[in-house]
Formats: C-alpha cells, structure tokens, sequence
C-alpha cells in the first residue's frame, strides 16, 4: 500500500497558512484540516453551553463528548458541532478574543490532537493524502509527516495582512497576532523549525508564490521517494 502524502504545515497567525493550505490541498488533490478552526468550534461550543471558559476541567469534559464534525474537503471545508454549521460563528471577535482560553488547556490539546490524527488518517484515506495546519502539526500532531513546514513572517507583514482581511487598521489586529502567538506559544512551539521542518517566509511574497513555495517543497520530497509519489500521481 503506498504511503499517504500528508504535509504539515505551522505558523503563527497572518503568515497565510490557511489559504496557502487550501490552494495547496487543491493542487494536490488531496484532503485539507484546519485544526486551529476545532480549538475555535470547541470555544464556540463551549459559549453556546454557557460554560465558564475559566473553569478547566470544564472545558475539557465538553471536549470530550462535543460533536465536532470537519468537512475536509479544500475547495469548501466546513466546521459543524452536530448538524449545526458554525463556519461563520467561529470567525467573529466573540470567538476569537477567548480561543487562547481553550487552545492552552492540556486536556484539551490531548484530546484535539488524537482527533485530529484521526481526522488526518481519515483524510488521507479517502484521497491518498492532506494537507493539515495549525500550530504544531509538524512536531506533535504528525511528526512523521513526509513533508513539513513552518511559514513565518515578520510582525509588520502578519499585522498588515490581517489587517487587510478585516479592513481595519493594523495596529488594531495586535491582538489577534501578537497576543494570541504569545498566549499559544506557552503549550505550542510554532515559531521556531524543528529538526526536518523547511521553513518560508512569506514576508515578501504574495500568495501565489507562497503557494508555490509549498509546491516547490512537496515536489522535492516527492522526487526523492518513489513509493510517495506513486501514491500522490
């Protein structure tokens, strides 16, 4: 049985690690997880609930039995909790000013990242790979992923692209990307490459080359094992 084509992808916020990821999964054919919307569907999930944030052991036990459901496929992923579609709820402000207060509880990093191994495996199954990013994909979640990457970029260009996206003022998205980074960065290490991972820096590069950066990285290591890229032909 060939070997699924699972790249890995970390970073921290504004380096456009999602919608490289997408164009990346498209590309490739293959299946795409964005597991930073999980730790945001779980935040959702728990404010629907009414449960205290601050409450850990709280938080961790709805963890354990709320009904995430990831569509995976890139041209049209979906984040749901049961049959409710939460894609647009789990991007407003609400949710992303307290999904630090999820994503840095150790039980529920636990159980996200066994979930999604699961959903990774699942992915690669029915597509012969995925493309999965998030914070430390390339160092917990799938260690052993054939190709791994760790995009970065400076605070000025992480600031102003976001600050693109939401059509605010740069300095106004601070929160969002320093903060948050600092927050995430006490249980995730995402900033630095780990031995094996290829880092780029989309600093001065649009979004097509980053994309094709990636591509650049998944056609070396393609090159350099047969049995790979028969699976990804």
């Amino acid at each position: 049985m060939s070997k699924a084509l699972v790249v890995a992808i970390d970073g921290p916020s504004g380096t456009g690690k999602s919608s490289v990821s997408k164009a990346v999964a498209v590309r490739l054919g293959v299946s795409y997880l964005d597991t930073g919307a999980m730790y945001r569907a779980l935040a959702w999930s728990c404010v629907d609930a009414q449960i205290d944030l601050g409450d850990a052991s709280a938080v961790a036990e709805h963890c354990r039995t709320f009904d995430l459901r990831m569509g995976m496929d890139p041209k049209s992923p979906t984040v749901g909790v049961g049959d409710r579609l939460i894609d647009a709820e789990i991007r407003q402000d609400a949710v992303t000013s307290v999904v630090s207060q999820v994503a840095t509880n150790l039980d529920v990093r636990a159980n996200l990242k066994q979930r999604q191994r699961d959903l990774i495996a699942q992915g690669s199954a029915a597509t012969g790979g995925c493309v999965a990013e998030g914070r430390d994909i390339t160092t917990v979640v799938a260690p052993d992923a054939p190709v791994r990457i760790l995009m970065t970029a400076s605070e000025e260009a992480r600031m102003a692209r976001r600050s693109k996206q939401l059509k605010v003022a740069a300095e106004s998205t601070r929160s969002q990307i320093v903060d948050r980074d600092r927050a995430d960065s006490t249980v995730s290490q995402f900033t630095t490459a780990a031995d094996g991972v290829v880092t780029i820096d989309t600093s001065h590069i649009d979004f097509r080359q980053s994309v094709a950066a990636v591509l650049q990285v998944v056609k070396e290591v393609l090159d350099g094992d047969p049995e790979l890229s028969a699976s990804a032909g």
